[in-house]
């Protein structure tokens, strides 16, 4: 695939200085787009080669030194380091991800790797996941780099490979095998907040600061084997049936941890609507005025377990000795080791839960110097506006760099259209994004690695 690379509009070995990162941050989102980079998790992928290549290009045009690495042939990462003005403060990691999931061109109104720009609105697999803060932040990165300016503090900036898949082959490899490229960081910035929302009417930007921690799990039931004409009260798929729609159905319990709690008081604040934790119609009144943004929230008031795939059997006629379940599972932070004995009752006797992938679940405070500044600079750009934390339903690259002790927050920051479904497009269908958002991004990133 041939991807277009913006121009600087300066002779060749002399990028211009006065292209800005507002200027160019759409093209290069569309162009990122534009490669292919779909991960099925089962290394049947493109790969996200293409598009690190496509990284490093940009940021040696303007003169950087940043290297890719390879977690294994096409699962490529790009790194670099920014000397900050103030070398002696521990660094910032300020990453993003290459890959995305997949997206079936039938299903969408646009090619979903078309890029287009329609109605003011980039159009794409990738647009909102997260192809448009990778834009943002090299577009803010190539601008401090062609005036000649240092960013307050060392800010290692990583394009990884895999996240889509738990980042085995991307953040968490990195990690494993080459530390020294955070060494002397402390904290992190990525995907999943910073966004607007509308709230009672005022806007509100969602600072991500916990995110649940992941669960896939196997679900196994032996049984006895036979012909089925026969009697069989030992049926292997019996025995998982029964228990997938137990674990499927189950009325986890309402737990408010303290970035949910914070949050719903926020919301409180904002509508004027009463909070009260042990008012469960209540919290939903309060998450419900959150709008779009309720997709990500209300799955963050208890645990979740949603089965997503079955397996068992050869022929119709034949009972097999064994059948499979695979069960998507995210829990509380903090709440992990209660998390596992539940599902391990609920699921039964006849059932045994193995480990498929497995996460951590993080919250950092909702305070400190990066959050101040975090907080500036969004208001800098949105006078009035509200900041709130809140807790991710997913998760990100932020829990492999969280076993280095860095402590990672979720500000991608976008103003958004009071009635975009920004949730509903993270792996939904016709992704796409605001032009003005990506440039107003940029404005914040840029204004927050001045001072943070």
């Amino acid at each position: 695939m041939s991807v277009s690379h913006p121009a600087s509009g300066a002779p060749e070995g002399r990028p211009s200085t006065t292209v800005t990162a507002q200027d160019e941050v759409v093209q290069i989102c569309r162009d990122l787009i534009r490669i292919d980079t779909s991960n099925y998790g089962d290394g049947s992928g493109p790969g996200e080669r293409a598009a690190a290549e496509h990284v490093m290009s940009l940021l040696t045009e303007v003169g950087l030194d940043p290297e890719l690495f390879e977690s294994a042939p096409g699962r490529a990462s790009v790194v670099v380091r920014l000397e900050g003005a103030d070398r002696s403060r521990p660094a910032l990691v300020l990453h993003g991800h290459l890959d995305v999931v997949p997206a079936r061109a039938e299903d969408w109104s646009v090619d979903p790797f078309g890029a287009e720009e329609v109605d003011g609105l980039v159009w794409g697999r990738g647009a909102v996941d997260m192809k448009d803060m990778d834009a943002m932040i090299l577009s803010v990165v190539r601008q401090m780099a062609r005036e000649g300016r240092k960013p307050a503090r060392d800010v290692v900036v990583a394009m990884f490979a895999d996240e889509e898949a738990g980042g085995a082959m991307g953040a968490s490899w990195a990690v494993e095998h080459r530390p020294e490229l955070f060494e002397g960081a402390t904290e992190a910035i990525s995907e999943v907040g910073g966004f607007s929302v509308e709230v009672g009417g005022q806007r509100a930007y969602l600072l991500q600061t916990a995110e649940k921690g992941l669960s896939w799990m196997r679900l196994v039931a032996d049984g006895r084997a036979g012909h089925g004409s026969q009697v069989n009260t030992d049926n292997a798929v019996t025995h998982l049936a029964e228990a997938v729609a137990r674990l499927g159905r189950h009325p986890w319990p309402l737990q408010l941890t303290p970035t949910v709690r914070a949050l719903l008081d926020g919301v409180a604040q904002l509508t004027g609507l009463p909070f009260d934790p042990e008012d469960p119609a209540g919290i939903d009144r309060l998450v419900a005025a959150l709008g779009p943004a309720a997709k990500f929230v209300g799955a963050t008031l208890r645990h979740t377990t949603n089965p997503t795939q079955l397996a068992a059997g050869y022929k119709a006629n034949v009972i097999p000795g064994s059948a499979e379940a695979t069960v998507d599972g995210r829990f509380l932070p903090g709440l992990e080791d209660e998390f596992a004995q539940s599902v391990a009752q609920v699921v039964g006797e006849h059932v045994r839960v193995e480990r498929l992938h497995h996460d951590t679940a993080l919250e950092v405070p909702f305070s400190g110097d990066l959050v101040d500044r975090m907080v500036e600079s969004l208001l800098a750009e949105d006078p009035g506006a509200t900041v709130l934390p809140y807790t991710l339903s997913g998760g990100t690259d932020n829990k492999s760099l969280s076993r280095l002790g860095i402590r990672g927050y979720g500000f991608a920051p976008l103003r958004l259209p009071a009635d975009l479904d920004f949730a509903g497009m993270f792996h939904g269908v016709d992704e796409r994004v605001p032009v003005d958002a990506l440039r107003f991004g940029t404005r914040v990133l840029d204004r927050l690695l001045r001072t943070c």
